[in-house]
């Protein structure tokens, strides 16, 4: 049998037996709804073709789809993308209240890992203690799905604590987006490093172009304080609202950001161990 791993091997002389697994990409088709005061509306399609397309071009056939806020919870697209790609997985925006075991354990069976938190787009914070959320996390650490936490860095901190509590692993976006003066000082930043070294958190070393010219900066340190075997790296393709980013590019910052060739697991072994486990192998 072809061994999918090898097949998704980089050809990269870096690190030439390690796939490339970009952990956090979006897909989605003009005519969708879009939410009301959505945080980006972009008036293009990046569809699953063309995505499978810029992953070939760059030696990455692993990804990970991330939900997208302007669509909400309407996971229809990704969903059906997933189901004719074995080498996907995918994040849904879900409701706690509505969503029931039933209907998790079919996500799973389309391709979905975890559940997406894009609460940088919300002005107050749902109570995660809240029995409707106490229940759906329990749900979502029993599957042993993850979450994928979207916030912005001073905000970060008032809601690790009840992730931690409720037992599911925690996927932070773009090294967790800290206040851009205060920087590895934000408080976000310090209750991510304290998350992680508790042993169910992972960053995404992504975004960089987001977050200014101390992006990389910030990566190297977030490594330096807790080592390498919690980060994943993403393009964030295709770049909404920033659309001039090549993804090119957000493999060169890596470079700048990790660059000792012996850490370059993040490209793609972390993830394979995270989003992969049970189905491609470990290793």
């Amino acid at each position: 049998m072809t061994d999918p791993i090898k097949n998704g091997r980089s050809a990269s002389s870096q690190q030439p037996d390690a796939p490339l697994v970009d952990t956090h990409v979006h897909l989605f088709r003009r005519g969708m709804p879009i939410v009301p005061n959505p945080r980006h509306t972009p008036d293009y399609e990046f569809t699953a073709e063309q995505l499978e397309a810029t992953l070939d071009a760059h030696g990455v056939k692993f990804c990970v789809i991330a939900a997208a806020s302007p669509w909400g919870d309407c996971n229809d697209y990704v969903v059906q993308s997933l189901r004719t790609h074995p080498l996907w997985r995918g994040t849904a925006i879900l409701d706690p209240e509505t969503t029931n075991r039933q209907d998790l354990d079919q996500l799973a069976r389309d391709g979905m890992v975890g559940v997406r938190l894009s609460f940088i787009t919300e002005s107050q914070l749902p109570d995660l203690r809240s029995w409707a959320w106490r229940r759906f996390l329990w749900r979502l650490a029993d599957m042993d799905w993850h979450v994928h936490l979207h916030l912005d860095g001073p905000r970060i901190a008032q809601v690790l604590p009840a992730l931690e509590e409720s037992g599911v692993k925690v996927v932070i976006d773009h090294i967790g987006r800290p206040d851009p003066v205060l920087r590895e000082r934000c408080s976000g930043f310090q209750a991510v490093v304290r998350s992680i070294e508790k042993g169910r958190t992972w960053v995404k070393l992504s975004g960089g172009y987001r977050l200014g010219d101390h992006s990389a900066e910030l990566a190297r340190e977030m490594c330096r304080q807790v080592g390498y075997d919690r980060m994943l790296w993403a393009s964030d393709c295709p770049f909404v609202g920033a659309e001039s980013t090549t993804y090119r590019s957000t493999i060169d910052w890596l470079d700048q950001a990790v660059p000792d060739p012996a850490n370059r697991r993040i490209l793609g072994l972390n993830a394979i161990d995270l989003y992969f486990r049970g189905v491609l192998g470990s290793r």
